[in-house]
This record gives C-alpha cells, structure tokens and sequence, in this order.
C-alpha cells in the first residue's frame, strides 16, 4: 500500500469528466511575476531580467499544490516590442502540469507611459498517476492496483496540447494595470480514457507606486482571477524602504463571505543584481485545522538595466535628392 493514497482525487476523476483541476496555479506575491499572468508584460522592466519562483501550499496538507516557475524576459526597443519566455510546474496530488510559453508584445509609448499587446504560444503537458489514487470500492492490497473503474489507469498517463495567451498592458512611473487571457483556444489534452480541459483563464492585475519620502515608498495592488465561473480576489500593500527592503501583506478570498489566506510578504535587495523576497501564507479557511500554512519564495536576477534600450537614429532627408 502507498503511503499517500489520494482518495480524494478518485472521487473527483469519477464525478468530473473532462478533468478540471486548480487553473492555474496560486501565488501570494503576484506583484513580483506580472509577466506570468500577462505577455504583454514582457520587456516593460526595460532591463534583461529572469525570474524564479517556488511555492508550497497548505504545507503538511498529503497530496497539497506545490509548484516552480521560471521567468526572462527582455526589452526590445529597436523594434518597440518584448520578448519571453516562460516555464511552470504545478503538482497537485496525481495530477501535473508543465507548461512552456514564448511571448511577445508591441509597445506603444504615449508620453512618459507605455501601452503594450502581447501573444504568447507553447505547450501545456499534464500529467495523471493512476498508482496513487485510491477509489472506494477498489481494491489495493498484495501489490494489486485496481480502481474497479474502466476509465482510470493504476500507471502513469501523460498528454499534451498547444496554448495561446494574449494581454494588455498599461504602465507609467506612477501605476501599471494589465489584462491577460490564458488558453484562449481551450484546448483540450486527451489521455487514455479521459479529457483534460485547459480553461479560459481571465486576470486583471493593478499596482501603484507612490512616493512617500525620499526612501520610503508605498505600493497597493490586487490582483483578479476568473475562469468565468468563480472569482479569486487578492488585495494587499508592500512598502520599501530605499528601494533596498520591504515588507507588507496581502489578503486572499473567493466571494464576500469566504477568505481562504493572509499572506506575509519580506524582502531586500542582496546586491545591484539579486532581490529575494518570502511570503508565508496564514490560512483563514477551513484547511487551517489540516495545514501549516502555505510557503513561497522568489528570487529575482536584473542582469543588465537598459538591454536592448537602443533605437535607430532619426532618418534626416536631404532635399537635393527630392
């Protein structure tokens, strides 16, 4: 017998065809990772930067979200675009998801502001483990894995399916606010016997930026989630100091009445290049009496400010050759 059967995720796979899981995968510090949700975020840093981020939900919690992505990205502004390229894994119980997406966006400055649209095309593989899965009336005993169910596997599955993402993307020194729409296709990744629908995913972010002193400085944000159905809302505060420190909290819910975490977020900078930041996820729900909170951590690498910064000189027209 396994040490984690994950019961919980044979009743789902028995009542939900097409599979649906948790889309897409959750994280406290959205504010760090913009382009994640958005490609016509890519390159707006005006800086070659990667990021990499680490998340472990509803920790203690068997079978519980845990989830990696990498982020770069770059300007290029001889073309008033930028480009990306993205890669996440979001384990959840038996289930997986790796996804791998390049970006790009056309940039439209309008004053000291810029107005981005952006594509991004890839891949989602998912990934389904029949070994762990228990059923209620299967039978798991002297090696044997039998669900009792013709439409679940006892060995690993796997499928994959091409993706489309689009977004736009507003941002000036005082405030940036985007829209992004994931799976804008639908596709749907088959496997053996079952359907996994990738569903259209909607997220609004916002963040403002406002000048408190010479060294401090405030930065509210929220961050909208909706796959049309259910609507996720996070909404919190970071201050800096010096632009080296900070610190502040966000707060989670799904609907007036529910609040599922309050996440305490802290950082600095370790030089000119590297900045780390934690968040540590105190859950209100009901998960509380089963978990011990949820981790994340980000580490954020601005390799050379102003890459890709360089623009043609200005065609002058001689009038003799008129």
């Amino acid at each position: 017998m396994l040490k984690k059967p994950y019961v919980l995720f044979g009743l789902f796979l028995l009542l939900s065809l097409p599979i649906m899981a948790q889309q897409p995968a959750q994280y406290s510090m959205y504010m760090l990772n913009t382009f994640n949700w958005n490609p016509a975020a890519a390159g707006t840093d005006n800086a070659l930067t990667a990021t990499v981020g680490y998340r472990q939900q509803w920790a203690g919690l068997p079978g519980a979200p845990v989830s990696q992505y990498l982020l770069a990205q770059m300007p290029l502004s001889i073309l008033r675009s930028g480009v990306g390229i993205k890669l996440e894994n979001d384990g959840l119980g038996a289930q997986g998801n790796t996804a791998f997406a390049l970006a790009y966006n056309y940039q439209m400055p309008v004053k000291n502001s810029i107005f981005s649209v952006g594509l991004a095309a890839g891949m989602s593989q998912y990934r389904l483990d029949g070994s762990v899965i228990r059923t209620p009336g299967g039978i798991y005993s002297g090696g044997v894995i039998n669900h009792e169910d013709n439409l679940l596997s006892a060995a690993s599955e796997s499928g994959i399916a091409p993706t489309i993402e689009g977004g736009v993307y507003f941002k000036n020194p005082k405030f940036n606010a985007g829209i992004g729409i994931r799976n804008i296709n639908s596709p749907t990744i088959s496997l053996n016997q079952l359907q996994y629908k990738l569903k259209q995913a909607y997220f609004f972010t916002a963040e403002g930026n406002f000048q408190l002193s010479n060294k401090f400085s405030v930065h509210p944000s929220v961050f909208v989630h909706t796959d049309a159905v259910q609507l996720q809302l996070d909404a919190g505060v970071i201050m800096r100091y010096n632009d080296n420190i900070f610190g502040g909290a966000t707060l989670r819910g799904y609907n007036s009445s529910s609040l599922d975490a309050l996440a305490i977020i802290g950082g600095f900078r370790l030089n000119q290049k590297f900045t780390i930041a934690y968040a540590y996820d105190l859950t209100l729900s009901s998960l509380q009496r089963v978990s011990n909170g949820s981790h994340e951590i980000v580490l954020h690498y601005r390799i050379k400010e102003g890459f890709g910064n360089i623009r043609p000189p200005k065609i002058i027209y001689n009038p003799r050759f008129l």
